[in-house]
């Protein structure tokens, strides 16, 4: 089944990277981008260069972390022109020099990656109930497959995310809303820009949120890719865990 062309779409973390790609991606007139993002600057450039694609765009900077302000955000975005589609895509990484991930900054990837995407599926996805229509869309990564070494908790806070949105899928099937759970690899942006490690398939965010868009539009539940570091990440998945293990030691820490 195919999706109509969404005119209302709320994006998260839309000041850089996939978000701000597939800002640009869905900008044309007759459509109304709500864009969020933590740096005000980034966040104008965006919405500004969407404006001249004819879009009308309302950007608001927020923390998705911040539960109460989500809510009012996402319900006020929606109250302006419902919502045909939000996609859930603020994230951050750990950079940890070659060292084990901090305490404090554990708790943030999960506030961000994990309860950020809770913030904004939950009041969206009420809203959408009301109308029987909609479509969800959460940002994960191929991490999620595997806990990897490298970066155990923003692995583990994607593997949540992933979770969490095949469940929705499943629990929301029969209501008219529609959820995707995209897993990206290696994407270029400013958390793989900080990478001094060689990042297989590596891939220009503009054909990311490419590929995102069409997935969305078939309203496909999974939107993996690239498929060579899929259908490697799945092998190493389904491997007895001690040579999983033994395969992923080497792998280079984040810097």
């Amino acid at each position: 089944m195919r999706n109509s062309a969404p005119k209302s779409i709320l994006i998260t973390g839309a000041s850089s990277g996939i978000g701000e790609a597939l800002a640009h991606l869905y900008a044309q007139p007759g459509v109304t981008l709500f864009l969020s993002g933590r740096n005000r600057e980034r966040l104008e450039t965006t919405a500004q260069a969407c404006r001249e694609s004819g879009a009308f765009v309302q950007p608001e900077v927020i923390d998705v972390a911040d539960r109460d302000a989500m809510a009012r955000w996402i319900t006020a975005a929606d109250d302006a022109a419902p919502l045909d589609l939000v996609i859930a895509n603020a994230g951050i990484a750990s950079n940890t020099s070659h060292q084990a991930e901090s305490a404090e900054k554990i708790r943030d990837i999960f506030a961000i990656n994990l309860a950020g995407v809770l913030n904004t599926a939950e009041p969206a996805v009420e809203r959408m109930l009301s109308r029987k229509k909609g479509q969800v869309a959460l940002m994960s990564s191929l991490s999620a497959f595997r806990g990897m070494p490298s970066a155990p908790a923003y692995a583990a806070s994607k593997a949540a995310v992933k979770s969490y949105g095949d469940g929705l899928r499943g629990a929301l099937r029969g209501d008219g809303i529609k959820v995707s759970v995209i897993c990206p690899g290696f994407v270029t942006s400013r958390i793989t820009k900080t990478n001094r490690f060689p990042m297989p398939f590596l891939m220009d965010a503009d054909k990311a949120a490419q590929i995102i868009k069409r997935g969305l539009h078939r309203e496909k539940g999974l939107i993996a890719f690239p498929l060579p570091t899929y259908l490697i990440i799945k092998a190493i998945a389904a491997l007895p865990m001690a040579l999983g293990d033994r395969l992923l030691g080497g792998a280079p820490r984040k810097e």
